[in-house]
């Protein structure tokens, strides 16, 4: 009986550490940024444009309005996961604001939450801390990292004069 008994204890606490350590994972700090990064296609002319949109900032593509209200990562140390919570409406032809859609998107997994309208598709590519377009005047939302007035993200690595694009890091040109 006493050997069943510490089985049952022991299984006991090996619940109960497992349960902790995925609590632990899940709680792991988050980290608000004051920019979420888009991808916008336009189906009709088959490009594809970034665009980055400050929190709590409505951006137009074509006929659709993008809103983020919250945009988090993870720290470095963690396993990346980037998360926005968005509202997308669309300006019909009669003038009216019509909502497609209130949701998370993932940017490890654009086509859970993507935006799928007949001409435009939206999908979420990253969060920020700093942006090459100004902030808007009423902006309130997650502080904005220094560098930013001059348009450099701190996650982007070093200015080595290569532009790779928004949201790139910069890579060193091949040299001999």
């Amino acid at each position: 009986m006493n050997k069943l008994s510490g089985y049952l204890a022991l299984a006991g606490l090996s619940l109960v550490m497992a349960g902790s350590v995925g609590a632990q994972a899940q709680d792991a700090e988050k980290i608000s940024n004051p920019v979420a990064v888009f991808s916008g296609l336009d189906k009709i002319t088959g490009r594809i444009i970034s665009f980055d949109v400050y929190i709590g900032e409505t951006v137009q593509f074509g006929a659709l309005q993008v809103t983020p209200r919250v945009c988090h990562t993870r720290p470095a140390t963690e396993s990346p996961l980037t998360t926005a919570f968005v509202q997308v409406d669309e300006i019909t032809l009669n003038n009216e604001v019509r909502r497609i859609f209130s949701g998370w998107m993932f940017a490890d997994s654009p086509g859970l939450n993507a935006v799928e309208h007949p001409v435009y598709d939206v999908w979420l590519t990253g969060c920020k801390l700093a942006s090459t377009v100004p902030p808007p005047a009423d902006y309130s939302g997650p502080p904005i990292q220094k560098g930013a007035e001059k348009g450099q993200d701190p996650l982007a690595g070093p200015d080595d004069g290569v532009d790779a694009g928004p949201g790139v890091p910069r890579k060193k040109p091949f040299q001999e």
